[in-house]
């Protein structure tokens, strides 16, 4: 049989993580707030645009979805897959890289198309 050592943690450690887990969690809840907060914004500025409510343009309208959408991306990878935490080095070198190649793929096809 194998001997099994338990640690066991004093005050100060036991604190020090009740205080970590309640400030992701206070970060996690503002962060899920803001994005339903971007949410609503994007289905209101859509059915504003479909019911002619306020005159919005679609070069308006587009452009703005997008840029929400970019910027739920950017926290739900950084908030909610935890990747603002220590040694995710790699796991983040390959998103970046991926978000870049996207990008230029994306922006090579749109110049071909565009000329």
């Amino acid at each position: 049989m194998a001997d099994v050592q338990v640690y066991k943690k004093s005050t100060a450690e036991f604190n020090l993580g009740q205080r970590r887990a309640r400030k992701s969690m206070r970060g996690q809840i503002m962060m899920f707030s803001l994005m339903i907060f971007l949410t609503i914004m994007s289905f209101s500025m859509v059915m504003a645009y479909q019911a002619d409510v306020i005159g919005f343009s679609k070069y308006l309208i587009i452009p703005t979805l997008m840029l929400f959408a970019a910027v739920q991306v950017g926290l739900q990878l950084y908030y909610f897959m935890h990747m603002n935490e220590k040694g995710h080095g790699i796991p983040q070198m390959f998103m970046y890289t991926g978000v870049i190649l996207a990008f230029t793929v994306v922006l090579t096809f749109s110049t071909i198309i565009w000329w």
